[in-house]
């Protein structure tokens, strides 16, 4: 029997769950008996509120198995397909910190280019726009701070492709500390250097704004700020 893993919860009710994701983990789809944090979440529900049966959980942001931080799923099916239309509307806000190799140019700019899925090597290529299967991927990012050798990056992602930040950052130059699949020289001790910090998004009843944010994990270097209070700007 493989058990699942234990699970750090943002905030809890009776719509949805916020878990802050460890690195290396799987949000989802992996081979039966493989951990995610879904099936992770699921255990945890479960065992909680001692639900007999299967437990419905929706995932509504999905993130890479090396990527940390907060993920949002949705506890019954209204609540996932309220959160589906804000995703489907970019009506949310989703922050990101990036640590980031050299120091980009302009300090603070946005990224646009059309991506497309390479199945055979599991990753993402940038593509020519008049390709038929490529997608948008929109980004704006600011320098935060940097050592001459890495940059604190805050990154607001527009679109949600597979692999975004990671492939965007490193075509222009600046891939994500620890991320070799896309072409860092640095090493990362745990997963790579980009963590989802913060999400903003309507609650599916209440219609309220509800602000969710993870802390850094502490595998990033000391060098670097771990407290987002220096640098936060908007709250809803």
């Amino acid at each position: 029997m493989i058990l699942s893993p234990a699970i750090d919860v943002l905030y809890e009710d009776n719509h949805l769950l916020v878990l802050n994701k460890p690195a290396g983990l799987p949000t989802m789809g992996t081979p039966d008996g493989t951990p995610t944090l879904l099936s992770a979440a699921k255990d945890y529900i479960k065992q909680k509120y001692q639900k007999p049966g299967d437990v419905y959980l929706g995932i509504m942001s999905r993130l890479d198995a090396p990527v940390t931080g907060v993920i949002l799923l949705a506890r019954t099916s209204k609540a996932a397909a309220r959160m589906t239309e804000q995703f489907r509307t970019h009506a949310i806000q989703k922050i990101y910190w990036a640590l980031v190799e050299g120091t980009p140019f302009p300090a603070s700019g946005n990224l646009i280019n059309w991506v497309i899925h390479d199945e055979r090597h599991r990753c993402m290529h940038v593509a020519d726009s008049t390709c038929s299967e490529a997608k948008e991927a929109r980004l704006a990012y600011r320098l935060l701070s940097n050592d001459g050798r890495m940059s604190l990056l805050e990154v607001e992602l527009e679109t949600g492709r597979k692999h975004q930040i990671r492939l965007q950052m490193a075509h222009h130059g600046h891939p994500v500390v620890g991320d070799r699949k896309y072409g860092s020289q640095l090493k990362f001790s745990s997963g790579i250097a980009l963590h989802a910090l913060r999400l903003v998004v309507a609650h599916p009843v209440r219609g309220e704004a509800m602000l969710f944010e993870a802390p850094l994990p502490k595998s990033w270097p000391r060098g670097f700020p771990t407290s987002t209070a220096t640098y936060r700007r908007r709250r809803p």
